[in-house]
């Protein structure tokens, strides 16, 4: 995936901005710091600091470790027993002995020797790790992701269609139909949670890491981008005329992005997110000069 690099006072500024422009949380972000604020006098900070980031590739979960029920693991459920049938064992054959008298020692077992002089086997070839693969077409992640949601349609009891569109690495399925309001959800939080369902299907199954796979219902984030971007520019103006900067209420990286996007270009005001997921949000104010140059950068 490609590097994206922000410019801000400190590291924190410049990681928070880089996510917006990403349009993604700080879980599924990778970050490279390529300089940081050097101290001056009187605790000043002197330059700026500059954060490399990118989304971070998929990686394929390990398996977890074979539970009983009490929750340990497997070796560790038979271990004290065993140790204990052996130690009655040996006690009793030590009383044996001790009962019949001196025992003659007896001549090696033939079936004991055979067995040492058996060629050891071949260690088993290393499985060639998932991330060595080769890259995965992005048109096999499509038509596995297309299947998976036509599949979920029906099974829904909806009436709909799916549709794909690759364009490099960018892989972009809309599910198209009427009443289809219960795969969107309130703010489209159920559409994330699809998309997320679908990524592990066909990314992560197929092991891909390259590919950006997004999902739309209806046209909904058509729709939502249009909204978003009509209210951003009306608050734009209540802040100019007013003067006072103004907080919008907590929205995911992906809505924030669009508001940064639609003020990039407005005069006089800049945006910034505050806070921490879930409650992050955008602050929209008046701009001085550097802050119009941080605000455009964070939105290139």
């Amino acid at each position: 995936m490609e590097w994206v690099e922000i410019t801000a006072t400190t590291i924190e500024d410049a990681k928070a901005l880089a996510l917006d422009r990403l349009g993604i949380d700080d879980g599924d972000a990778e970050f490279e710091i390529v300089e940081e604020p050097k101290a001056g006098l009187f605790g000043r900070t002197r330059g700026e600091a500059r954060v490399r980031a990118r989304i971070k590739p998929n990686s394929v979960r390990a398996k977890a470790d074979r539970r009983d029920r009490r929750g340990k693991p497997a070796g560790e459920r038979t271990a004290k027993p065993r140790q204990e049938r052996t130690e009655r064992s040996d006690r009793g054959e030590r009383q044996e002995r001790s009962d019949r008298g001196p025992r003659k020692e007896r001549a090696p077992r033939q079936a004991r020797s055979e067995r040492s002089e058996r060629p050891e086997r071949a260690p088993r070839a290393e499985r060639t790790p998932r991330e060595d693969l080769p890259p995965v077409d992005p048109t096999t992640v499509s038509a596995v992701a297309t299947t998976f949601l036509e599949g979920l349609v029906s099974a829904a009891g909806l009436k709909g269609s799916v549709s794909a569109k690759v364009e490099g690495e960018n892989i972009d399925i809309d599910v198209l139909g009427d009443d289809l309001g219960f795969l969107v959800g309130t703010k489209g939080a159920t559409l994330l949670a699809l998309q997320d369902l679908t990524r592990v299907v066909s990314q992560r199954r197929l092991g891909d890491h390259e590919t950006r796979l997004r999902v739309d219902v209806a046209g909904y984030r058509e729709k939502r981008r249009e909204a978003l971007s009509r209210f951003a520019l009306k608050v734009a103006e209540d802040v100019k005329t007013s003067g006072q900067a103004r907080a919008l209420e907590p929205m995911n990286s992906s809505d924030r992005k669009i508001v940064h996007d639609a003020l990039t270009e407005v005069e006089g005001i800049s945006t910034r997110s505050e806070g921490s997921d879930p409650f992050r949000r955008v602050v929209v104010a008046l701009a001085s000069i550097s802050e119009d140059s941080e605000s455009v950068s964070d939105s290139e």
